[in-house]
């Protein structure tokens, strides 16, 4: 009896080692296959626990990360097994428990009490409509913002604001949670880049925390997500952005987006979402001209308490 459940024990060790290397040579070809960002977030995670006759058996950190790969990536998952092993096997997925703690952006504690202050919304306090200098480049942008920063969800809604880097996307939208928290400090706002909107995305499908990561996003009043170009070719994200976006626009939460450019010009952006960032205002911001690039240096060296004669600005 003890030696035939040794030879067991031997067999499960056998088939875990080979599924380990087996694996392994797949991990390599698949990195080939596929783009970095669905490597990286399916992939990466994934555990190989095992061969049972044909069934391949991988460890996943969630049943939802579990029905993607079965919705999205299975077919390449299989044709790379069977490339190595000359086997079509069935892919069997097991959730498995995590040892990393939760990030304090998506703790249970944040979603039980959601934030009602700036506190954790990372908005800079200089930031805002009072030190944004107005001129004919952004004139339009500025008085959108201020609308929607004094009446959120019913001026603009999304409010979407274009232009190139360093003509003041950031700060504009700053201004507006900065005068928001200010004035309704009942309302909760959320600014984030849209690179960390992905980035707790992936980390919640990882861990199992994809009610905590909805639950925080979609029980907001204000949400501003910087570059929203990011999102271009990131399709699982786009997709929960894009029910994201749903939820709060049906509640009549605002929404304010920018980006380095216009909706339509964003590569890969699916039409679903160029279609909702449209649905409010579409404005941009131009480089400022020579009287506000003037304005601005004045504004500075204000700021920064440093006395400059001003033929200096007009040389």
């Amino acid at each position: 009896m003890d030696n035939l459940w040794t030879n067991d024990v031997l067999r499960v060790r056998e088939m875990e080692t080979s599924a380990t290397e087996i694996w392994k040579q797949a991990v390599a070809r698949l990195d080939s296959k596929l783009d970095r960002h669905n490597f990286e977030t399916w992939i990466v995670p994934i555990k190989p626990l095992g061969i049972d006759g044909n069934s391949f058996r991988l460890g996943v950190p969630s049943r939802f990360f579990a029905n993607w790969l079965q919705e999205h990536h299975a077919p390449v998952l299989r044709e790379t097994l069977k490339e190595i092993t000359g086997t079509d096997f069935e892919l069997n997925f097991s959730v498995i428990a995590t040892e990393e703690p939760p990030p304090e952006i998506i703790s249970q504690t944040e979603v039980a009490a959601p934030r009602r202050t700036a506190n954790g919304t990372y908005l800079n306090p200089k930031y805002t409509f009072q030190s944004f200098v107005v001129g004919s480049s952004n004139q339009f942008a500025h008085a959108a913002a201020k609308a929607v920063a004094e009446n959120p969800a019913h001026s603009y809604n999304p409010l979407f604001i274009y232009g190139g880097v360093g003509l003041g996307k950031t700060h504009i939208m700053q201004a507006i949670g900065n005068h928001v928290l200010a004035t309704k400090p009942d309302l909760r706002v959320c600014y984030v880049s849209a690179e960390k909107f992905m980035n707790e995305m992936i980390y919640a499908i990882q861990h199992g925390s994809t009610i905590a990561f909805r639950n925080k996003y979609r029980g907001i009043d204000v949400l501003l997500i910087d570059d929203i170009q990011f999102l271009a070719g990131k399709d699982s994200t786009q997709e929960e952005f894009f029910h994201t976006f749903n939820s709060l626009y049906d509640a009549r939460k605002q929404i304010v987006l920018t980006s380095d450019r216009a909706p339509k010009e964003i590569p890969t952006l699916e039409e679903r979402l160029v279609s909702r960032f449209e649905w409010g205002l579409v404005t941009d911001i131009q480089p400022p001209d020579f009287e506000t690039r003037v304005a601005i240096l004045k504004k500075k060296t204000e700021e920064e308490k440093i006395s400059i004669p001003d033929e200096v600005f007009h040389m």
